[in-house]
């Protein structure tokens, strides 16, 4: 019958051989690390007979009162029933109580078993069962824990490997997919960049072994390292804390376990941990708040986000500024902004890029409906399935799809931006609305954009994101989508007319459908368009308001691109508009762009990135983030020429042919689409005050807006509305400035 294997040692030896004497160097003994990781400049001196004496007479017990060493400041009178094993450090002990909150402690150590341990000035410990192998800060309380200690092969959430482990019990996250196809070795400063990277490129293993490198690199494989808890930091009514580094200013309160974990707190952001938390091998960000319940084990959480009411996160990596409540997350890999609630939804085995928002009752990437456990779902930023949504991996969505409510039956691969998708059960179909974000919700996703931007609280903002909803990503994808709307409708006319063969190309299918949609809308409007790869299913995939979606998606490249033209002029002191017109480069060519992390980068510097990994150009991980940050500075350039590249290609002009009458109608053409875009966001909210259903739970106007607000008091709408008056002045400044500049030549 199989036993627990208890052993018995001397008790002289409690506290002792922290580093087993086979992996000690000549000249070393056990306090190696402990004394490099304890930086805090305290001289230490034995303890003097008066002070033994006292510390006896207060109850206080050490195998060897030699190995209690403390600072010139050391009271012995606020030691007080305590059991020390080992080699213990005592600081400055004074005769004051310190207050966190409603909590007030006085300084001391007391009713405490402590063992190898290094205690800083003024810190207040109380009813702790058992306290091993930490070097604690200045001013820290720890009140009523049963278990804080450090193994001496401590990783603390770090996927490495310690002296004389087998790579058997190495740490992975198992991210996008559950078979652990794309497993990433998780460490502290893990950016989103860094996991998508990882994650994604599996065939190139040269890549991937250069990663593993970088991470074995970045730490020393010693036995004996000790855990830390920083300055200031306050833990009380817990129950296991093992092999935890704790950063400065943390708040700890009634977890349950806590284990191999990294906590970072501190002047980049307080990190707090509340009721009924487990977290197990993990990295947690500055400015995390995890409470009530949680569960969370292989898991990393960026700076700034939030795990609560019971949220369960396993094999995932959630970006900065996100937020997951309620719900269970399993093998997914998360990008900055990131919402989700309620108890009854799930997220599993899925890449999800971002500003995305998970509602209540949603399924995605179960593998109850596949045929196994390695299918994989992928969305753009921007999506959002709505109540209720069911969705069968493998599946694909482009930036900003919403999926309204549905068990949607088969995989999916919406390649159109910014669209609705309904499964419209009465007829047995997909029915898919490009565009209809800026047709029905533009408050929306107008303040979407704003919201993540004010809300991005990352002190260290290594990787730029992203958050405008025109982007050269989204452009790309508006630009395969106009192709695309052309190429279905040509279908769709040339089936109806019977003019539909085996030999009509994609190229013919295209020029017809263009030649429709800009000349002959009416009878695009009496087609119905079918799209057939959608969907893997033999049913009809519908897409309506297809003329409306066409014209919007060039209306808003032109925006794009003009709204970065203007940019460009107002940021540069040119002369005229011809020396404007000069450095524009007449090879600037549209681009394929990534989304790596929430950071847009170009495919080629991408691909430049990884090769300069695999030659040893970039060295270690903390090269690729400040690759990142180079990138980051680079990011408005590119992003001008992209927008320039995307005007030029959607308006058939060339922008070094600029002059003031081009530079105006663009002007005019921009102001034009701000004011409909600033019209729209207000619209769009005032139908939720115009709605009868909306106001039929309240008596009268006046309760409704005590309860919701009142829509001229919106501060979004209100800002949008002095943003726009702001832009026109601009623009009759911006329009005189040239023509002044052209009469004076």
């Amino acid at each position: 019958m199989p036993r627990n294997n208890i052993s018995k040692t001397p008790i002289n030896e409690l506290g002792y051989n922290f580093i087993p004497k086979e992996y000690l160097r000549p000249g070393q003994d056990e306090y190696l690390f402990r004394n490099i990781q304890n930086r805090s400049g305290i001289v230490y001196r034995h303890l003097t007979a008066f002070e033994i004496e006292a510390l006896v007479r207060n109850n206080n017990t050490s195998d060897n009162w030699n190995n209690i060493f403390v600072s010139e400041s050391f009271n012995p009178s606020l030691v007080k029933n305590c059991k020390f094993y080992g080699l213990v450090r005592i600081s400055k002990l004074e005769p004051f109580f310190l207050s966190f909150s409603d909590l007030k402690v006085p300084v001391g150590l007391y009713n405490s078993t402590i063992i190898s341990t290094d205690v800083g000035d003024n810190v207040c410990i109380d009813n702790v069962n058992y306290l091993s192998h930490c070097i604690i800060g200045n001013e820290v309380i720890i009140n009523n824990v049963n278990e804080l200690v450090t193994t001496n092969h401590a990783k603390f959430g770090n996927g490495i490997l310690k002296q004389g482990e087998d790579e058997s019990v190495r740490i992975w996250l198992e991210l996008c997919n559950e078979n652990g196809g794309r497993s990433v070795i998780p460490f502290n400063d893990m950016l989103p960049g860094d996991a998508y990277l990882w994650s994604k490129y599996r065939d190139d293993t040269d890549l991937l072994e250069k990663f593993k490198e970088f991470t074995a690199e970045q730490y020393k494989n010693d036995l004996g390292y000790y855990g830390k808890i920083g300055a200031r930091t306050v833990i009380k009514n817990c129950n296991i804390i093992k092999d935890v580094w704790i950063g400065e200013d943390a708040y700890i309160k009634g977890a349950n376990k806590l284990k191999n974990l990294t906590i970072n707190s501190g002047e980049k952001g307080l990190t707090q941990i509340g009721e009924g938390v487990e977290l197990v091998n993990g990295i947690i960000g500055f400015g995390c708040r995890i409470f009530y319940g949680v569960k969370a084990v292989r898991f990393i959480m960026a700076s700034n986000s939030q795990l609560k009411y019971g949220a369960r996160l396993i094999n995932s990596y959630l970006g900065n500024n996100s937020t997951i409540s309620c719900c269970e997350v399993l093998n997914t890999l998360i990008f900055p902004a990131h919402e989700q609630h309620h108890n009854n939804s799930f997220l599993c085995a899925a890449l999800i890029m971002g500003q995305s928002n998970i509602a209540a009752g949603a399924t995605i990437g179960s593998n109850h409906n596949s045929r196994g456990a390695d299918g994989e779902i992928i969305a753009g930023r921007g999506f959002w399935p709505g109540l209720c949504v069911s969705l069968k991996h493998n599946s694909q969505f482009a930036s900003y799809t919403m999926i309204s409510k549905g068990d949607y039956p088969a995989e999916l691969n919406i390649h159109i931006p910014f669209c609705l998708i309904t499964n419209e059960v009465s007829k047995d179909q997909l029915v898919v609305m490009p565009g209809y974000w800026f047709m029905y919700n533009m408050y929306a996703i107008a303040r979407n954009t704003w919201k993540y931007q004010d809300r991005d609280k990352r002190v260290d903002k290594i990787q730029h994101i992203e958050y405008e909803f025109l982007a050269p990503d989204t452009v790309n994808e508006l630009f395969r989508s106009i192709t695309y709307l052309e190429k279905v409708v040509g279908k769709a006319y040339l089936l109806r007319e019977e003019l539909l063969t085996d030999q009509t190309t994609e190229v013919e299918l295209i020029n017809a459908g263009k030649h429709l949609l800009e000349n002959e809308v009416s009878k695009v409007d009496s087609l119905e368009i079918v799209a057939d790869d959608f969907e893997n299913t033999k049913r009809k995939t519908i897409i309506i308001k297809v003329a409306k979606a066409y014209y919007l998606f060039k209306e808003l490249i032109v925006y794009y691109g003009s709204t970065q033209l203007i940019k460009l002029l107002q940021n540069h002191s040119f002369k005229s508009i011809e020396d404007a017109a000069y450095v524009i480069s007449p090879k600037i060519k549209r681009k394929e762009w990534i989304n790596v992390g929430g950071q847009l980068l170009l495919k080629d510097d991408v691909e430049k990135l990884k090769a300069g990994v695999k030659d040893g150009k970039i060295n270690g991980w903390d090269a690729v983030h400040h690759w990142y940050a180079e990138q980051g500075t680079q990011y408005g350039e590119k992003k001008l020429k992209h927008a320039l590249a995307s005007l030029s290609e959607i308006s058939k002009i060339d922008l070094k042919n600029l002059d003031s009458t081009l530079l105006n109608y663009l002007i005019d053409n921009t102001l034009k689409t701000k004011e409909w875009i600033t019209k729209n966001i207000y619209e769009s909210r005032a139908k939720d005050y115009k709605s009868l259903y909306r106001a039929m739970v309240y008596d009268n106007v006046k309760e409704m807006e005590m309860v919701v607000g009142r829509l001229e008091d919106n501060s979004f709408i209100n800002e949008q509305v002095v943003e726009l008056e702001s832009f026109k002045a601009e623009m009759v400044s911006l329009k005189k400035r040239f023509e002044t500049r052209v009469a004076v030549v």
